[in-house]
């Protein structure tokens, strides 16, 4: 479960933002919302189910997905997917003097098996700058390793002196930890690459083959299916088909021909085999009776909210049944409100969520603003300061009424992180 995520440059010049999936201590208008959308892991702590991030275009909502996806991938490759040589790819921020030249920092605070961890690092494109790794054992927070430029603190729990002798400038501790068998350090890994889904923006399509991957070999195969029914997209049934990749399939083609079929084929190709999604709909004569049942090509026939919600919807599913947490950027995007307003509620429902999956999304859809589906706490906002630098802050932060409407109040600007449009008045010289 994660708890808070934190990005910035440098600790020290107090530029980092942080994210927190911890509840406030808040009374919702509807009772419902702080019984199904919060969930207690004990007598303290109490976390959300979902959280919804607004903001203008280019305030920052986007760069956070980037900088825990990069996050997760430098965890768990940077120890064996890069060279010595190799620059680490961070950019620090450009618009202050007090931090071009300083590193960026990153840093996750999440429960895992029951016990709560703070794992972070900063680093420039040279070098891993420092790192640590705290847990929480009873009551008070404890150390496991500290790194600073090159000298480590290690405790005897966490069980890996020597492995920094040889960990390279740019590749985390943890990671070499976790290649040289390290117990805490792959299980800390484990549950970044499982638990830990993230779709950054116009990726959502990363995801399709999962789906496919899931029906073929039966993984909440009826699940999967009778979710895109229920959205409303005519959609009676899917079925994969697959047949061995051959060179046969080019023959008698032009090139520019072949060129195209190759892409498509190559694009569709799953474990050397071309792979279709055939979508069944109904078909109705003149006096709308049913008489049989069209078959259309999932990449060819259907829209791309369709394909989109195709691509979602093994990793929805999967992350509602195993508890896990889901990233997406503009969660909204080719989907009609409604069908994203569904998405939410079976993250925020205790029927279609009960082992308290956590969905974190970036989104415009203000439909969404609205206290009989958020609780204030839920909802998130991005807005760049005068400095060019994102400001990230919580609708609990502002002293309103339950009853407020939050979506009006956005739109007039009441909470900030909306873009300021200039007068168009005079752009376009009708007489020139």
């Amino acid at each position: 479960m994660l708890l808070e995520f934190s990005v910035g440059n440098y600790r020290s010049f107090k530029k980092q933002v942080t994210f927190s999936m911890v509840a406030a201590n808040l009374v919702a208008k509807d009772k419902k919302l702080d019984k199904n959308n919060v969930f207690a892991v004990d007598e303290d702590l109490k976390l959300l189910k979902s959280t919804a991030i607004y903001g203008a275009n280019a305030s920052g909502k986007s760069n956070l997905v980037k900088a825990l996806g990069f996050m997760k991938w430098f965890m768990v490759n940077s120890s064996k997917n890069t060279q010595s040589t190799e620059v680490i790819n961070v950019e620090p921020f450009r618009l202050s003097t007090d931090t071009e030249d300083k590193p960026s920092y990153f840093e996750l605070v999440f429960l895992m098996d029951g016990q709560k961890y703070r794992y972070g690092f900063e680093a420039n494109q040279e070098r891993v700058v420092s790192e640590w790794l705290f847990y929480v054992p009873k009551v008070r927070e404890t150390r496991l390793f500290e790194r600073d430029i090159d000298s480590f603190t290690i405790s005897k729990v966490y069980n890996a002196d020597v492995l920094q002798t040889i960990t390279r400038n740019n590749a985390l501790f943890l990671s070499v930890s976790a290649q040289f068998n390290v117990e805490l350090a792959q299980n800390i890994l484990e549950w970044v690459t499982n638990q830990l889904n993230i779709i950054p923006i116009l990726d959502d399509m990363t995801y399709f083959n999962y789906t496919v991957d899931c029906l073929i070999h039966d993984k909440n195969k009826n699940d999967i299916i009778e979710l895109i029914k229920k959205l409303d997209l005519g959609i009676n049934s899917i079925q994969i088909e697959q047949e061995d990749l051959t060179i046969d399939m080019f023959s008698g083609e032009d090139s520019t021909t072949k060129l195209h079929h190759w892409r498509r084929l190559l694009t569709q190709s799953i474990g050397g085999k071309v792979t279709s999604i055939i979508t069944m709909h109904r078909k109705f004569d003149t006096d709308g009776n049913y008489k049989s049942i069209e078959r259309f090509d999932l990449n060819t026939h259907e829209s791309e909210g369709t394909q989109k919600l195709f691509a979602l919807a093994g990793l929805l599913i999967t992350t509602l049944k195993k508890g896990q947490i889901l990233i997406v950027d503009e969660l909204d995007a080719r989907f009609h409100p409604l069908i994203t307003r569904t998405i939410v509620e079976l993250f925020n429902s205790r029927e279609t969520n009960s082992n308290n999956a956590q969905l974190i999304f970036m989104t415009h859809d203000t439909n969404l603003l609205s206290n009989k589906l958020f609780r204030r706490d839920q909802i998130w906002f991005t807005e760049k300061n005068r400095y060019g630098a994102t400001d990230l802050y919580s609708l609990a932060e502002y002293k309103i009424r339950n009853d407020a409407s939050f979506e009006s109040d956005y739109i007039k600007g009441r909470y900030g992180a909306i873009p300021y449009i200039g007068d168009l008045t005079h752009l376009i010289d009708s007489h020139g």
